[in-house]
């Protein structure tokens, strides 16, 4: 790829150099890239601060099914994460701190929580005579989804779900 002016978010040539020894090197036996890893993170970086949609991507830039692979494939194989710790120790050190992190602080008005906590504080949601079908989950256990689909739940005495009684479905639903 040819030179191109640069966007404000852009990689400087000072950055790349930080980062660039944690961004992973290309599979071997593979055929060689064609883009720039720098490119692609660049791309990243654009579509992160612009918010704009993949395919808005400018032409510049590798194509967006390119730089999307790379979004989606770093997450998965732990890249981002590595790359985060590994920077985050670099510049713990470069402040005289220890790389690695030996406490860590909880606001407590960030953290929300129950007067009761732990299993008191749940509430299992069931199925009333009244309900639209919606809920999560009935006495029996059935999920909403075999409410919205009359033929799969059905009882020993009635080939449909009976309404009009407390509303359960009995053994036989699935």
């Amino acid at each position: 790829m040819e030179p191109r002016k640069p966007y404000p978010t852009d990689l400087t040539d000072k950055e790349w150099a930080f980062i660039a020894p944690y961004v992973p090197a290309a599979k071997p036996g593979g055929r060689p890239e064609k883009y720039p890893k720098r490119e692609i993170l660049n791309g990243i970086l654009y579509l992160l601060r612009g918010g704009c949609a993949w395919r808005l991507l400018p032409h510049d830039f590798p194509p967006w099914q390119i730089v999307y692979q790379y979004f989606w494939r770093w997450p998965q194989d732990g890249t981002w994460q590595v790359m985060h710790d590994r920077l985050r120790g670099d510049v713990r050190v470069a402040a005289g701190k220890h790389r690695h992190p030996s406490a860590g602080i909880i606001e407590s008005q960030s953290v929300k929580t129950t007067d009761k906590g732990g299993a008191a504080a749940v509430i299992r949601t069931s199925r009333s005579r009244g309900a639209s079908g919606i809920s999560s989950s009935t006495r029996e256990g059935c999920s909403s989804a075999s409410w919205s689909r009359l033929p799969v739940c059905r009882t020993a005495t009635a080939p449909w779900p009976d309404w009009t009684s407390s509303g359960t479905v009995g053994p036989a639903c699935v």
